[in-house]
């Protein structure tokens, strides 16, 4: 650890990662407020954000996995009475 504080190339090196993560940190901020706007004009268009959400989820999946995830589901839905 003293090692990085006393030589100036590793600090500078650290100095660079710590400030491209904050970019990034910012850069994410941002998106994540344009998500919220996008949701917002859905909302007000009159769709549901919470399905679309789940619409997302989904589409992100890998087919088998969403094949196998709904299988489940079914499979707990009928034990659970509710099909």
């Amino acid at each position: 650890m003293a090692d990085i504080v006393e030589s100036g190339v590793a600090a500078e090196e650290l100095k660079a990662f710590v400030e491209r993560i904050e970019r990034l940190e910012e850069e994410k901020a941002a998106i994540a407020d344009d998500i919220k706007e996008v949701f917002s004009e859905m909302k007000g268009r009159g769709f549901d954000t919470k399905v679309t959400k789940k619409i997302l989820r989904i589409r992100k999946q890998d087919h088998e996995e969403r094949q196998e995830e709904e299988a489940i589901l079914d499979l707990y839905m009928q034990a659970l009475g509710m099909t």
